[in-house]
């Protein structure tokens, strides 16, 4: 029996999250070494899956099947094709960095007592439960973009919100222009709001996931499809729609799409910064994995039928998410906005059922979790040294802290898709794919291009040029060992991919095939002219 590396990945993180919360309350430093430890770990196995998988082999590689709950069908199944391996890559990769980026940010907090003697106290905060609860949160996104098995990989979408809602309520950002009190209830609301949000999308989910097993008898994405192949299971194409429809919706949640996003901007404005790039980076990726793993896998003809209506979502989620960013006045919640329109972007792309479109889809997933991870976590590191959100608190960064300006600089700039920087593939080849099939749907998501522009240079000029705000802005440190450790990698890998990008074409390119193959797709052929 081969060794099970699959489940090995995900083991690691979820063995070390037990390990540890289990970590004694006095020893908080030995459980942020054990977390990141662990997330290493965890790093090498994706590597060995990355290197392993063989682009020219199987559709789904690296397989486990095991009997789970014979009486319904249910198998614990697992199997990776390129997206997912480039996933497991991007979701190992940023772990490490959101632990050391968040090193301090579940330490105990300094409050003033009223009327104590003592003048101050520690507020406990659970410093290791933070950190096993990031570790749980990897564990379930492994195995989600490995599960080949519906209801397994259902039971993963829905188990990873609970971890998220503690992360999100109990452990939130500190720089609150209001009261502590304000504070907790903000993050109350942001938590609940996300908690509700996405649980109505798995509810729905699960009426679809019964259905399926209804009509096809079986949990097996593999078999499904097998049998949905060769002729022996017909869906009539009213059950197909509805059950897509089921499906899509779950997922469209999940990525955030337009009108379902508003839950978003208020779990990243409350969570800390590292927080904020686990769910927008690494979490929500789940939702766009899944619409071309399980929508267009197992619903190819209802997919072609949602197309323009997703598009048109899609558009209006790139302009609407852009436009917002531009007009907004707290840090975090720009970059959120700009993340929604970036979901836009990958869902245009998978949809345009054009191979550059889905392979750019792809490349965005990875490419905006690096981007965004750079960008966010830098904006910590810069509003835990003034304490505020705002970007009016701000000026003249760069005088007082030029490393952190210019780290910040290139975290925005990959943000835009600047050309040299990773993004700029991935944004190309889904313009491609849209001008390829929908030239208009194309023309109208370059805008979301112009105004990346706009709110990202706007940002960048009114926080980190001009004279130096205050006093706490001029007394502002550059950036720390520990934050180096954060940013400098992540700006090296976004600057490797950006100029040589084949290492993830090869791996993603096959799979994207496959997924033409499942809808019957053709890339569209250019129209040229005969000469006279």
């Amino acid at each position: 029996m081969s060794f099970p590396l699959l489940t090995a990945t995900a083991a690691v993180p979820a063995v070390g999250a037990i390990l540890t919360a289990a970590v004694p309350a006095a020893r908080r430093t030995a459980a942020k070494w054990l977390a990141l430890l662990v997330s290493l770990i965890t790093l090498g196995l994706a590597a060995v899956i990355f290197v392993r998988f063989e682009p020219g082999g199987d559709r789904y590689q690296l397989t486990e099947s095991h009997a789970w709950i014979k009486d319904f069908g249910v198998r614990y199944e697992l199997g990776v094709d390129g997206i997912g391996v480039a996933l497991i890559a991007l979701t190992a990769l940023l772990i490490p960095f959101i632990v050391l980026a968040g090193w301090h940010d579940a330490d105990p907090l300094s409050e003033s007592t009223s009327g104590s003697a003592a003048g101050s106290s520690k507020r406990w905060r659970p410093t290791q439960g933070f950190f096993a609860l990031i570790l749980m949160v990897e564990a379930m996104v492994i195995l989600s973009f490995e599960a080949t098995d519906v209801f397994l990989f259902y039971i993963l979408f829905e188990a990873m919100l609970i971890p998220m809602y503690f992360l999100i309520g109990g452990f939130g950002d500190r720089a609150h222009s209001g009261s502590e009190e304000n504070a907790a209830a903000q993050r109350s609301y942001a938590a609940v709001k996300f908690l509700l949000y996405n649980l109505v999308g798995g509810l729905i989910m699960l009426a679809a996931v019964i259905g399926l097993y209804v009509v096809a008898g079986n949990f097996s994405l593999t078999e499904i499809a097998e049998a949905r192949a060769n002729g022996s299971l017909e869906i009539a194409t009213s059950t197909e729609r509805w059950l897509f429809l089921g499906f899509f919706f779950a997922f469209a949640v999940k990525a955030p799409l337009w009108p379902l996003h508003t839950w978003l901007p208020n779990a990243m404005g409350e969570a800390t910064a590292p927080v904020a790039v686990l769910i927008t980076a690494v979490v929500d990726k789940v939702g766009t994995f899944a619409m071309l793993r399980f929508c267009l896998g197992l619903f190819p003809e209802a997919s072609k039928w949602a197309t323009p209506a997703i598009v048109v979502l899609a558009l209006i989620s790139i302009v609407y998410g852009a436009l917002l960013a531009v007009g907004q006045r707290d840090i975090k919640r720009l970059v959120a906005y700009a993340s929604i329109s970036h979901f836009g972007f990958i869902i245009m792309g998978i949809f345009t059922m054009t191979s550059q479109g889905q392979s750019g889809a792809t490349l965005y997933m990875v490419n905006h979790g690096i981007s965004t991870a750079a960008l966010m976590l830098v904006a910590g590191f810069l509003i835990s040294r003034r304490g505020s959100r705002l970007i009016a608190d701000y000026g003249g960064v760069q005088k007082v802290a030029p490393v952190l300006a210019g780290t910040f600089l290139i975290g925005g700039l990959a943000t835009l898709s600047l050309p040299g920087l990773a993004p700029f593939v991935s944004e190309f080849l889904v313009l491609v794919g849209a001008f390829a099939r929908y030239p208009v749907a194309g023309i109208i998501a370059t805008t979301g291009i112009v105004l990346a522009a706009l709110y990202v240079l706007v940002l960048y000029q009114r926080t980190m040029t001009g004279p130096v705000k205050d006093e706490k802005v001029g007394r502002m440190p550059d950036l720390r060992a520990r934050e180096l450790a954060v940013a400098v990698p992540l700006i090296a890998v976004l600057i490797f991919l950006g100029v040589f990008p084949k290492p993830l074409t090869d791996v993603v390119n096959p799979a994207v095939q496959h997924t033409m193959s499942d809808v019957q797709q053709k890339d569209p052929q250019p129209e040229v002219e005969a000469a006279k």
